[in-house]
């Protein structure tokens, strides 16, 4: 069981989580959501299209301008507490790596911590124990925040996602994070080169394995663009073709910038599956 702020999911639940970015600059979106009213407006879309979870940024994962952690605060916390008041069954992710920004968060209402730099401030884990919320532990590879990598290398990548991420997961439930709320992440793309990210998709299972629920952030990245030679605004397919395939090998939750279409594309894979019946069974019964 996954249980996340007010939510349960079962074991072939698949959830989509909708990014929400509070930045001016980021990579996708160009900053569409750094107003209230746009970003507001775009829970509400995400909410009636299907996603159960709202990740809330107020970094870009890449290099750019600086953004200090009371610039963070200011472009989370006041949004996290107006969807919280707007939708309040929603589960509200606060996608940084900061412990003062977790603690302001979490204090206006956020359910989930998505740590995408592998625990680069241990003491994140702790705010997460300390407000009873849920932790994403993500694999960064040693990466420091915002850094892109340079000739990153590893004996066996897998192996190491599985070492980082499992680590910093049990490390999280001995703090006192509830276990049934502790993710773990490969990282796509973070302290990774494209073929590592793609062997880290097509082993995703190993990941399942551990019986920890795994989350992918796969939408319009790097790895999806170099494999398929397509800039940022041209990864939707790709996306959604590495979302199959990750649904196929048992990822829980699907970080997404399009939740409608992926919603359809998960809906199809657990039918397939055999976890969903078909949402109508018309044909060859008239």
């Amino acid at each position: 069981m996954l249980r996340l702020g007010k939510r349960e999911f079962g074991p072939h639940e698949q959830v989509i989580m909708a990014i929400v970015n509070r930045t001016p600059d980021s990579f996708y979106d160009q900053g569409a959501t750094f107003r209230d009213e746009p970003a507001l407006a775009r829970v509400e879309q995400a909410v009636a299209e299907g996603a159960a979870i709202i990740d809330i940024g107020g970094v870009k994962a890449g290099p750019g301008e600086e953004v200090t952690p009371e610039e963070e605060v200011r472009r989370t916390v006041g949004f996290v507490a107006e969807v919280r008041r707007r939708f309040p069954d929603v589960v509200i992710s606060v996608d940084t790596w900061r412990a003062e920004v977790g603690e302001a968060v979490c204090a206006a209402g956020a359910d989930l911590l998505n740590d995408a730099w592998g625990g680069v401030d241990p003491a994140l884990a702790e705010v997460a124990a300390r407000h009873g919320v849920g932790l994403v532990c993500t694999h960064a590879g040693g990466a420091r925040p915002r850094t892109r990598p340079h000739r990153v290398a590893y004996e066996d990548v897998m192996a190491d996602i599985l070492r980082v991420t499992v680590g910093l997961a049990e490390r999280a439930v001995a703090l006192g994070v509830p276990r049934e709320s502790v993710l773990i992440d490969p990282g796509h793309d973070f302290g990774k080169n494209t073929r590592h990210s793609l062997e880290a998709t097509r082993r995703l299972d190993e990941m399942v394995a551990t019986g920890w629920p795994v989350l992918v952030s796969l939408s319009n990245k790097d790895f999806v663009g170099e494999t398929l030679d397509r800039p940022v605004k041209e990864r939707v397919v790709g996306t959604l073709a590495t979302t199959a395939v990750s649904a196929w090998l048992g990822a829980r939750v699907y970080r997404v910038h399009e939740v409608a279409e992926t919603r359809q594309v998960l809906d199809m894979v657990a039918t397939i599956a055999g976890w969903r019946p078909p949402a109508v069974a018309r044909r060859g019964l008239a």
